[in-house]
């Protein structure tokens, strides 16, 4: 296992930030951690890194006690944070070199290493430029470049895509899977992108500093989210039949949408009422509706 939480506790004054959690994430798993803004995850994030001290429970990463080895703990972790950490008085180049020189990298150890990120990334054209002429998304490169300058075994990603072009965002994510798959890279991931957290292989969610779900995507979406049919023709017809019923109702300007109970359900109401299945679609339950079902709040905080 990378990393090893039992009964995991933290508090502020009179705020329970992290309230008794327990999970364990596998080496070369993407791992996805989710919750709203004040739900525990930056708390749990800073103690995993040595950050901050816990009040309880056990914590080891990389096989690492978090209380004994520490320091040994940190040369094993690299770390993209929300928002940037990078020098802005430096240039990308220097940031990179500080950052590889606290690790013990130096010299053609530290340009063969930057070669390297220069292939992953395409840093080149950036590296001598100061921080404050670069646009977001390059800055992001940079920011992951620093995290994996010393070959750490797990990577964590702290929103590592909000606010990033689509472009830049592909980049990112075939960078990280390249790096699990051919290293065997092991990522912590906490997103506001649900499409991200369903890639993962794992999902955790923690609400008010409690672990509320777990699991596999595919076995979240089956327990807590159903399935939609839209329809985009006879919609005031769709609507009266499945209002007679007792399912849930949606309109919308293009489509009338219809909460079903079960998947299967489709297959009896297309014999029963075959006439209104004219142009429609029908949808699987997503990570959101698991998330909404679970927390009863949107992951932007709604």
């Amino acid at each position: 296992m990378i990393i090893e939480i039992e009964n995991l506790k933290k508090s502020f004054k009179d705020v329970q930030a992290v309230n008794d959690i327990s999970f364990k994430t596998k080496e070369g798993e993407l791992f996805a951690f989710l919750g709203v803004n004040g739900a525990g995850k930056s708390t749990t994030i800073n103690i995993i890194s040595g950050v901050l001290k816990k009040d309880g429970g056990s914590v080891k990463v990389c096989g690492y006690d978090i209380e004994k080895d520490c320091d040994k703990i940190k040369s094993n972790i690299g770390i993209v944070f929300q928002n940037s950490v990078l020098d802005k008085r430096l240039s990308a180049y220097d940031n990179l070199k500080y950052r590889a020189n606290l690790y013990g990298i130096f010299g053609n150890d530290f340009q063969a290493r930057l070669e390297e990120m220069n292939k992953l990334l395409d840093l080149k054209d950036i590296l001598k430029r100061p921080l404050n002429k670069l646009s977001g998304g390059q800055k992001r490169r940079i920011d992951i470049a620093r995290a994996l300058i010393h070959s750490p075994k797990l990577l964590i990603l702290d929103e590592p895509t909000t606010g990033l072009d689509p472009k830049t965002r592909i980049t990112v994510w075939s960078v990280i899977d390249k790096l699990r798959k051919e290293d065997g890279l092991s990522v912590f991931l906490t997103t506001h992108y649900m499409e991200e957290a369903a890639d993962s292989d794992y999902v955790v969610i923690i609400d008010s500093g409690k672990m509320v779900a777990e699991g596999t995507p595919h076995d979240l979406k089956s327990k807590y989210a159903n399935d939609y049919v839209k329809f985009y023709n006879n919609r005031e017809e769709a609507e009266k039949y499945f209002s007679s019923i007792g399912l849930k109702i949606r309109n919308e300007r293009d489509f009338t949408e219809i909460e079903l109970n079960r998947t299967s359900e489709i297959v009896k109401y297309f014999k029963e009422k075959s006439e209104l299945f004219d142009d429609f679609e029908v949808l699987k339950g997503n990570m959101d509706n698991v998330f909404l079902k679970v927390t009863g709040k949107d992951l932007l905080g709604g």
